[in-house]
């Protein structure tokens, strides 16, 4: 009877090891990976310079498609005409027909000149931490967010045409007929702000995010019951050094055409980086660590936790 009752101690014993052990492995599965996220910056990075309208921004949208259909994330696509150069919008849909929309999004075009680059004004930016950082933390919440905990229908868009403000037109379009005017900042976010067909709870907007010498402030323009919602998450989190609940910024990025409409909508933004719209936004300046804090914090917003 002992050996017996003794056996029946070991295997259950070893059982539910095996249970925690699983357990705790689909916990670490869904948690963000900021190593993963940085593979998805190096992945866009190889394709190039990717300017709205360029055969390298169809190729990034495309590539984003796949990995929303590869985290079997319900896709849909917004294609128009911007000054005769095709726009798409990609869309990721998580916890539809929950609560009211909330929209996280990044911009995933780069800009057609590196204005800001004292020795190659005219060349393209690569786009590392401008436009890939953003769209890397969006793609790896469709991943591991788990929708059984939101309490509301999210969107992760994936925004064109946010980087060629002040831009010529005739340079973009690279056409005959062409307008001779600077073109607008935000192109695909105002799009999808005048295309509601339902005013959405909140709209986060993350941008140039991935930076290894990370400083997020508060932005001025961003509302701010929401931007301190996020702010402590962060510091629940630990990341205070990262997180900086103090104004320094005010930007008119993805996250404006929502203000002017009157919606709540905040730009996590990492604007201390002197590598902006320069040729030396590439892949080395870009930190797992930095993704995966960002890609935290929205993750425990989303979920609730």
């Amino acid at each position: 009877m002992n050996r017996r009752k003794n056996a029946t101690r070991i295997f259950l014993s070893t059982a539910i090891g095996i249970i925690a052990m699983l357990a705790a492995c689909a916990t670490r599965q869904n948690n963000f990976d900021g190593d993963r996220a940085l593979r998805d910056v190096i992945a866009q990075m190889e394709l190039g310079a990717r300017p709205a309208g360029s055969a390298a921004n169809r190729a990034t949208g495309d590539y984003i498609l796949a990995q929303l259909a590869a985290a079997k994330r319900k896709t849909k696509t917004q294609e128009f005409i911007f000054r005769g150069v095709p726009i798409r919008n990609v869309i990721g849909i998580l916890g539809e027909g929950k609560g009211a929309r909330v929209i996280i999004g990044a911009h995933y075009d780069t800009r057609l000149r590196a204005d800001q680059d004292r020795d190659h004004p005219d060349a393209p930016v690569p786009g590392a931490n401008d436009g890939a950082s953003g769209v890397a933390v969006l793609l790896e919440l469709a991943r591991t967010v788990d929708e059984s905990k939101l309490k509301n229908e999210v969107w992760l868009a994936f925004f064109d045409a946010e980087d060629n403000g002040g831009i010529d037109g005739c340079l973009i379009a690279k056409v005959e007929t062409c307008e001779h005017t600077a073109w607008n900042w935000s192109v695909g976010a105002t799009y999808v702000a005048e295309n509601l067909e339902a005013n959405p709870f909140a709209v986060i907007v993350l941008d140039m995010i991935g930076d290894a010498d990370q400083n997020i402030f508060w932005e001025y323009n961003s509302d701010k019951e929401l931007q301190a919602q996020l702010w402590a998450i962060a510091a629940r989190l630990g990341y205070t050094r990262e997180f900086i609940p103090q104004f320094k910024w005010s930007m008119e990025d993805d996250h404006t055409p929502f203000l002017r409409r009157g919606l709540r909508a905040v730009d996590v933004i990492d604007f201390d980086y002197p590598y902006w719209h320069t040729t030396q936004d590439t892949a080395d300046k870009i930190s797992a660590a930095s993704l995966e804090r960002v890609g935290r914090v929205m993750q425990v917003w989303l979920e609730g936790k």
